[in-house]
């Protein structure tokens, strides 16, 4: 991490550094996992790498497709330059695939299919737990306007109308996935990253998890399975 200026912030699985530029950032991609807010703590080895280099092949594939992304380029195995943005304390989850909490909270089937497919707001706050909100949750907090919330849920739309097909493609099913956007120069750009950490992947042959549910649930084989999605996304 030579020659990056000063540590601006450090989040669960990044550490965001200052670059040359003011409105630029560096993003440092670190091994630890965490999962349950953080409840269950560990290291996956080299999931830095691979959450940086698969995020880079999603953001230039989104940007093909007309989806603007804070990707400027990656510097190397565990460093990505992009734009220096403010984050809107907003996750955004798309669903495919009944998983995870929503199968808890509805009492759905895992593996029913959603069609079309879902958008969940969660505001984003360690301390609450990142809570599901919905459109009136967020006016009332001040989060986000309702046309701003529009366009986070047709943005989502669209990240999902170009990764479905593309994994579908290398014999991945995408069930879910976690977005964060972001304000620069008052435009809202895709931020954070696409990773086996934030999409909940199947093998679309066996059904087995290619993502952290194996570091959730003790699945074994974690490193074995972020390995393969990024040799599928780059293959």
């Amino acid at each position: 991490m030579d020659g990056m200026g000063p540590l601006l912030y450090e989040g669960k699985a990044k550490k965001i550094f200052a670059a040359a530029r003011p409105d630029q950032v560096v993003h440092y991609f670190k091994d630890d996992a965490t999962a349950f807010n953080a409840e269950k703590r560990g290291t996956i080895l080299d999931k830095g790498v691979v959450n940086n280099r698969m995020s880079e092949r999603m953001f230039r594939l989104l940007e093909e497709h007309g989806i603007h992304t804070h990707f400027i380029e990656r510097i190397s195995e565990r460093e990505m330059l992009t734009k220096k943005v403010t984050i809107v304390p907003v996750e955004v989850v798309v669903r495919n695939v009944v998983a995870g909490s929503l199968a808890k909270r509805l009492g759905l089937s895992v593996g029913t299919a959603i069609q079309p497919a879902i958008v969940e707001f969660y505001y984003k706050d360690d301390s609450l737990g990142d809570p599901l909100v919905n459109d009136d949750h967020l006016r009332l907090l001040n989060v986000a306007t309702p046309a701003v919330l529009r366009e986070l849920r047709e943005s989502a739309q669209r990240v999902n109308a170009v990764l479905k097909p593309f994994m579908a493609d290398r014999k991945m099913q995408l069930v879910d996935f976690k977005l964060e956007f972001g304000v620069y120069h008052n435009k809202m750009l895709l931020a954070d990253e696409i990773s086996p950490d934030t999409c909940r992947l199947w093998d679309m042959s066996t059904g087995e998890s290619m993502d952290k549910d194996r570091f959730r649930q003790d699945m074994g084989k974690i490193e074995e399975a972020y390995q393969e999605v990024l040799k599928r996304v780059w293959g």
